[in-house]
């Protein structure tokens, strides 16, 4: 299947640099989280919504230990192997050894320059050096299919349970 150009992909999502940390929200200027910004990003590609997200607490997924971030990406997105660097791609960031992976961001430069924009709480959106710390946390890296893709066809083709960890 067929990725987005990871260029465009970068240029968007450098257009919510600066934009509050909320949780929950996705629009840009106004307030976001991690999972605000891979949406804004999906609906100026595709000009809408992957899936409506239902609320989440701050540690959603944690009481029953399910990767359903992990899932979700897998869905809507193509999974690449952690080798395959390229800009625009999706992160998918364990923050703690053991716990679920609850933070996503979105590879600004790769190589030895290396940057990833993304939003967390206390922050607005920035794009950070891809430092050592952050890269150990890296667990899922995923491509934005091309804007021409049926996307209903490829989210239903999905096995979402293959990509638990």
């Amino acid at each position: 299947m067929n990725t987005a150009d990871g260029a465009q992909v970068v240029e968007i999502a450098r257009r919510w640099i600066g934009t509050p940390y909320r949780h929950q929200a996705s629009l840009m200027g106004a307030g976001t989280d991690c999972l605000g910004l891979i949406r804004g990003v999906w609906r100026t590609l595709y000009g809408q919504e992957a899936a409506l997200v239902p609320p989440y607490t701050k540690d959603w997924a944690e009481a029953h230990n399910e990767e359903v971030l992990w899932q979700a990406a897998a869905t809507y997105l193509l999974p690449k192997s952690l080798a395959e660097e390229a800009a625009g791609d999706v992160l998918l960031f364990r923050m703690k050894s053991g716990a679920v992976a609850k933070h996503l961001g979105i590879a600004g430069r790769v190589g030895a320059e290396a940057s990833v924009i993304h939003a967390y709480g206390g922050h607005a959106v920035v794009e950070n050096a891809l430092s050592l710390p952050w890269r150990r946390r890296i667990v899922g890296r995923f491509a934005f299919p091309a804007p021409e893709t049926d996307l209903s066809e490829a989210a239903a083709n999905k096995e979402c349970s293959t990509w638990r960890r």
